[in-house]
């Protein structure tokens, strides 16, 4: 297992998963408490703008995007009162934001691994091996 890092480890709370969509709650030190997420792209929105807020790690490239660039939503903060999933728990540490990705470990708690991932879709489908060897 790896150790926690302040700005880069998120806990994800999977409290449902039909249909492969992701909801739930993810967690990070930079914020008090956490955010709520309805979707994947929800998820991967908010986590995005966490990242950027922070800036750990550092983007290498510039985010594109159809709408101009000061126009991005801050995520609303919950209570972190319970930091488990009612289907699962991942800790996420993203170590680097290269080539328009992120890379780095997904820890799944229920199945006490862990994997490194290279992209957004593999730690996607990392996450969706996980879920679907839970039902």
């Amino acid at each position: 297992m790896y150790k926690d890092s302040i700005f880069n480890t998120t806990i994800l709370c999977i409290d449902q998963y039909t249909d492969q969509t992701l909801v739930g709650r993810a967690y990070n030190s930079a914020y008090n408490g956490g955010v709520s997420f309805r979707s994947t792209i929800d998820l991967l929105t908010k986590l995005e703008s966490i990242l950027e807020e922070t800036n750990a790690p550092q983007s290498y490239s510039c985010r594109r995007a159809f709408r101009p660039k000061g126009d991005r939503q801050q995520p609303e903060t919950i209570q972190a009162d319970l930091k488990e999933g009612k289907v699962a728990t991942f800790s996420l540490r993203i170590m680097f934001r290269q080539n328009s990705s992120w890379q780095g470990s997904l820890l799944w708690h229920e199945g006490r691994q862990e994997e490194t991932f290279r992209s957004v879709l593999e730690l996607l489908l990392l996450i969706d091996s996980a879920l679907s060897f839970e039902k």
